[in-house]
């Protein structure tokens, strides 16, 4: 028997999203696997400008609290989380450094909206050479519902 797959979960404002639940439970059921939800800390206010490097955890915090017993849920099992860098692609490069990742979820809300992917996260994060699944929230509206 082979050993699971390792997958790497990256999401803020999306991490407990239908989108990314339903990707989260397709994966589970295509083959044994991991998941570890990474959620970056984000910058508030003018620290957005000043510092955006300066951010509390206790937002991305929250997150884990909310997201990780509904990916537990879809996962079939225990997903684990932490709190990752304020910069996401520095948060997902610690965590492919600290972990043996496989592949990466990336949950990110609508293009327009969207931080992420003004930052080109997405392409970006395929360049680190592992399989990249985009997760689109189609809407800031659900996001904020259900995170």
């Amino acid at each position: 028997m082979s050993e699971p797959a390792n997958v790497l979960v990256v999401a803020h404002q999306t991490a407990a999203t239908p989108g990314l639940l339903d990707a989260v439970r397709k994966r589970a059921q295509s083959g044994p696997a991991r998941f570890h939800l990474v959620v970056p800390r984000q910058a508030h206010g003018m620290h957005k400008v000043v510092d955006p490097q300066d951010a509390s955890a206790g937002e991305a915090n929250d997150v884990l609290v909310v997201a990780l017993p509904k990916l537990s849920e879809a996962a079939g099992h225990e997903v684990t989380g932490s709190i990752g860098d304020a910069e996401p692609l520095m948060a997902i490069h610690d965590a492919i450094n600290l972990g043996n990742y496989d592949e990466i979820i990336i949950s990110t809300l609508p293009l327009g909206i969207s931080r992420w992917l003004k930052l080109d996260l997405v392409s970006k994060a395929k360049g680190l050479g592992l399989p990249v699944t985009h997760v689109e929230a189609p809407s800031k509206v659900e996001a904020a519902v259900t995170a």
